[in-house]
């Protein structure tokens, strides 16, 4: 507080936030349990009860002959893992702390920090549970084969950044609508049970159906993720650049929204949150 401030240089400022990016997310990481391991322990379950909810669901429904020829637990999981990483990154960047928050009295800190951290906080998360339940299942039950295994991680990531931009729109929207942003983000993550295509492949659905799905970025990626996972899948009705795109600009419609709000923050805010 009484410590004078020493100009930086823009390398050494660049460094402080990192610095500073990296402390928040470990704070994060650390929010769900004390223990780090435990944490993704819990993390790594959730993710293995999803997994066998959808078998146990496909195999009871007969719905086995819509998949892919091949793994079809390795199909289910390709379209698990990015609807959770989806799903957690909305709600993490949704959950983090705005500028009437008591974190936001510490010099260093500020939104941007928060939001980014969050974000990294689930990327990290959810790449250490994707690892790890992928290599138990290659080592313990059968050996996987991936096709394409950069590209099926790059809309793994997609489907994380995706999640973070539309976190980002509602979290700028939500001091000046609180009830109406926590029903919409709720009614949109339940909507994803469905829409995000998980349990079917757009080749197989007809142009009717395609309408109600097209919207959604999370189907575009499950969908392109399962032609890159799958030599024996080439998705024809879906792409990588409408998430992106749409990513990039729900990204900058947030950060102004963020700013924006940032001008006008007040404390009574707080207990909106």
């Amino acid at each position: 507080m009484f410590q004078r401030t020493a100009p930086r240089t823009n390398a050494g400022s660049a460094f402080a936030l990192l610095e500073l990016i990296y402390h928040a997310t470990v704070r994060h990481v650390r929010q769900t349990h004390r223990n780090a391991l435990i944490g993704l322990l819990m993390n790594m379950l959730q993710t293995v009860v999803f997994v066998l909810a959808f078998y146990i669901m496909f195999t009871v429904l007969g719905l086995r002959g819509n998949a892919v020829r091949g793994d079809f637990m390795l199909y289910i999981m390709s379209g698990i893992f990015l609807f959770l990483t989806h799903t957690k990154a909305l709600g993490a960047v949704l959950g983090s702390e705005g500028p009437a928050s008591q974190m936001m009295k510490h010099a260093p800190m500020n939104t941007l920090v928060a939001i980014t951290s969050a974000a990294l906080g689930t990327l990290y998360t959810q790449t250490l549970s994707l690892l790890t339940v992928l290599f138990l299942y290659h080592a313990i039950v059968t050996p996987i084969h991936i096709d394409q295994p950069a590209l099926a991680m790059s809309m793994f990531i997609l489907a994380w950044f995706s999640g973070c931009a539309i976190g980002l729109c509602f979290l700028a929207a939500k001091p000046w609508f609180p009830g109406p942003v926590g029903v919409v983000s709720s009614v949109y993550s339940r909507a994803n049970m469905i829409a995000s295509g998980k349990m079917f492949l757009a080749n197989t659905m007809p142009g009717y159906m395609l309408a109600w799905f097209d919207w959604n970025p999370l189907f575009h990626t499950i969908d392109q993720a399962r032609g890159f996972t799958f030599i024996n899948y080439n998705p024809h009705f879906s792409s990588i650049t409408y998430p992106l795109y749409l990513s990039l600009v729900l990204v900058l419609i947030g950060l102004m929204g963020d700013f924006y709000t940032k001008r006008h923050a007040s404390v009574s805010w707080s207990a909106a949150r």
